[in-house]
């Protein structure tokens, strides 16, 4: 009986380990008309490169949260509610592993219902930050100069980095590195290299974002002592393009 409990908590860890990786972004938020929160109001927000929707309504406290959104952007997000003109907010752009904030105080149709039309810029001091952390997205890297076409070239923007691919004063053996979820470490050790063989994983072309986190306190960020390297790679959009090296 004992060995069988033992073999279902070490399953229980791995599954949970499987799933500490973050590889989506969030918006959440406070829908309020003059002083009340409302409750039940609706939001849709549109990524618009591929269409994808999302939406929900906002609670008892006029709260809403959104999980699972795409990374990156342009997006445009509707709030409305009944008697209230309907706000929208475009050019809004979501970094991978944060939760974009969105408070939102819509004003009373007392006439006829037009589109107020809001573009808003996000504040890097956000009260949903949860460490220190570089996000560097798709437009940084293709702007960016790169010796070796390597993360190790990315990586370097954060300001915790040090030579060899160490951060925090670590060795780069005690980062954690994912690709979409993946793990690709060094995991025995056989060289000094941070990945096995020393080999880049993946394109620079084929990745959307790329987040540095250092001694960050989310449950989701895990098995490192220097930096989570956690990078996403494109999805596809409804425009039709390509690059070539």
């Amino acid at each position: 009986m004992k060995r069988i409990s033992l073999t279902l908590l070490l399953m229980l860890m791995v599954h949970l380990y499987a799933l500490a990786q973050v590889t989506t972004s969030g918006m959440n938020g406070l829908v309020k008309g003059g002083n009340e929160p409302l409750i039940g109001a609706t939001i849709v927000a549109v990524h618009i490169p591929s269409g994808t929707s999302y939406g929900t309504v906002t609670n008892m406290d006029g709260r809403f949260i959104l999980q699972g959104m795409r990374t990156g952007g342009p997006y445009k997000i509707d709030v409305s509610y009944i008697g209230f003109k309907t706000s929208v907010y475009e050019d809004i752009t979501l970094s991978l592993g944060d939760n974009f904030v969105l408070n939102v105080d819509l004003k009373e149709d007392l006439g006829e219902l037009d589109e107020v039309v809001v573009v808003a810029t996000r504040s890097k001091l956000s009260g949903t930050k949860t460490g220190a952390s570089t996000n560097i997205n798709n437009r940084d890297m293709t702007t960016l100069p790169s010796i070796s076409r390597s993360l190790s070239d990315i990586t370097k923007l954060s300001p915790y980095a040090g030579s060899g691919n160490s951060f925090g004063g670590r060795d780069a053996r005690m980062n954690n590195i994912t690709i979409d979820g993946a793990n690709l470490n060094n995991n025995f050790g056989l060289s000094s290299a941070p990945m096995p063989g020393g080999s880049n994983p993946i394109s620079l072309d084929a990745i959307e974002e790329l987040q540095v986190n250092i001694a960050p306190f989310d449950v989701r960020q895990a098995n490192f002592i220097g930096a989570g390297i956690n990078a996403i790679t494109k999805s596809g959009t409804n425009t039709f393009k390509g690059t070539a090296y």
